[in-house]
C-alpha cells in the first residue's frame, strides 16, 4: 500500500484542509443515515468550508442539518444524470477546489466523479464487490470495513474512526424548526395528539395489504380514541393514485391526508410532533430514526435490514413474508400492531417532541 493511501494518517495528513466536500449519492435513507458521520466531519474541520452533495430530490432534507454550508444535488431520480450534467458537475466540483472529498458510497458513479472532481485529497471505502477496474487509483487513501448486521451510520462512522478522525457519538444533529408544521395545518400544540401512518412503500410486496391498512385504522382509532390520524405519501403518480384508493375504502377522511404536498423537512417535523410514526420498508423509517420518534414498521423479509432498522424500547419492526403469488406483505397481524403501538407508547415521553434531536436509535 503506498504511503499516502494509508488511511489512519488521512485526518492527520488534512487537518488542515479550508474546503472539504463529502459526495454520497444514495437515496433518502442513505443520506439520513449519512448525517452522524457528516457531523463527526463537521466537527473534525472546524474552520473548513463544508459541502454535500446528495441525489437532487433529496435536497430538502438539508435543510435539517445548517451547519453544511452548501447542498449540491445530483440527479438521481426519476432519471439518471445524462452525459452532459456529469459533465457539468465534474466541471462545478474542480471549480471548487476542494482540499478534502470524502466518498463512503463507494457507488460506480460516486467514485468517478470523486476521481475527476479534482480535490487534492479523497478518501473512499472500499466497495463490497471491489469497485470498478482501478478503483483504488481513484483516491489517495481507501479504508476497508466490512459491510455487516451493524446499522448504516455506525459503519460509516466507523469508517472515519479508521481513518483518524476524532470520534463523536453516532448521533443524527437535525434541526427541525416546528415552523414546518404549518405546511401540514398542524401546530405545535397537536404534538403527540395524533399518528402519522405512510401506507405505501416503492412496491406492493413490502406493504400491507389495503383492506388491512382499513383495518389497522380502525383499530387504532378504537384502540385510542384520543388520537387522531394523519396520512402521508410521495408525489410520485403511483402513490397518489394508490391514496385516492385508499381513501375511498376508508369509512371517514382522516384528520389530514398529506398527499405528497410537503418536502423533506415538512415530513420529519410531521412525523417528529406525532405520538407514534406507523410505516413499511419507506424513507420515512429512517426521518423516524433521525427524530426520535417512536414507531411502528412492518417489514418484507430483507436479508440487510438489521442495516437500515432502528432499535431501542421506542421502535418496534414487525417482520412479514411475502408468500408465493401474494400482491401484498403477509403473516402480520393488525393485533401484534396495536400491541406494539402500546409497547412504544409506554416507553415514550408524554410529549415524544424535544427539540434539536441528538438521539440516533
Amino acid at each position: 500500500m503506498a504511503k499516502n493511501s494509508i488511511p489512519t494518517v488521512f485526518f492527520a495528513r488534512t487537518r488542515n484542509a479550508r474546503k472539504v466536500m463529502v459526495l454520497d449519492l444514495g437515496f433518502l435513507g442513505d443520506t439520513v443515515h449519512l448525517l452522524p458521520a457528516l457531523w463527526m466531519v463537521r466537527q473534525a474541520y472546524p474552520q473548513a468550508e463544508l459541502h454535500v452533495a446528495v441525489a437532487a430530490h433529496v435536497t430538502s432534507l438539508m435543510d435539517c442539518v445548517p451547519w453544511v454550508d452548501k447542498t449540491w444535488g445530483y440527479m438521481r431520480f426519476p432519471r439518471h444524470a445524462n452525459l452532459r450534467e456529469n459533465y457539468q458537475m465534474v466541471a462545478a466540483l474542480r471549480r471548487e477546489k476542494f482540499d478534502v472529498l470524502i466518498n463512503l458510497n463507494g457507488s460506480d458513479r460516486s467514485s468517478w466523479l470523486t476521481l475527476f472532481s479534482g480535490a487534492r485529497e479523497r478518501l473512499g471505502r472500499v466497495p463490497g464487490d471491489g469497485g470498478p477496474l482501478l478503483w483504488r487509483r481513484m483516491f489517495t487513501a481507501h479504508v476497508e470495513h466490512p459491510f455487516k448486521p451493524e446499522p448504516i451510520y455506525i459503519q460509516r462512522c466507523r469508517c472515519l474512526e479508521m481513518s483518524g478522525f476524532p470520534p463523536t457519538p453516532p448521533e443524527f444533529h437535525a434541526e427541525i424548526n416546528p415552523a414546518n408544521l404549518d405546511a401540514a395545518g398542524i401546530s405545535a400544540a397537536d404534538t403527540g395528539t395524533y399518528f402519522h401512518l405512510s401506507p405505501f412503500t416503492t412496491a406492493d410486496r413490502k406493504e400491507l395489504p389495503p383492506a388491512q391498512f382499513v383495518e389497522l385504522v380502525a383499530a387504532l382509532e378504537k384502540k385510542f380514541p384520543d388520537k387522531k390520524i394523519a396520512l402521508s405519501c410521495a408525489p410520485t403518480e403511483r402513490e397518489l393514485k394508490k391514496m385516492e384508493a385508499l381513501l375511498a375504502l376508508l369509512p371517514q377522511k382522516p384528520w389530514r391526508v398529506l398527499a405528497g404536498n410537503l418536502n423533506l423537512t415538512q415530513l420529519a417535523a410531521v412525523i417528529q410532533h406525532s405520538a407514534v410514526h406507523f410505516c413499511g420498508d419507506t424513507g420515512t423509517l429512517h426521518l423516524a430514526a433521525m427524530t426520535n420518534t417512536p414507531t411502528v414498521a412492518w417489514f418484507w423479509p430483507n436479508p440487510g435490514l438489521q442495516q437500515w432498522v432502528p432499535t431501542g424500547e421506542k421502535y418496534r419492526v414487525i417482520v412479514g413474508a411475502n408468500e408465493p403469488g401474494a400482491q401484498y406483505l403477509g403473516k402480520i397481524w393488525t393485533g401484534e400492531l396495536i400491541l406494539a403501538a402500546q409497547s412504544v407508547l409506554a416507553a415514550a415521553p408524554s410529549n415524544p417532541y424535544s427539540g434539536t434531536q441528538k438521539s440516533g436509535s
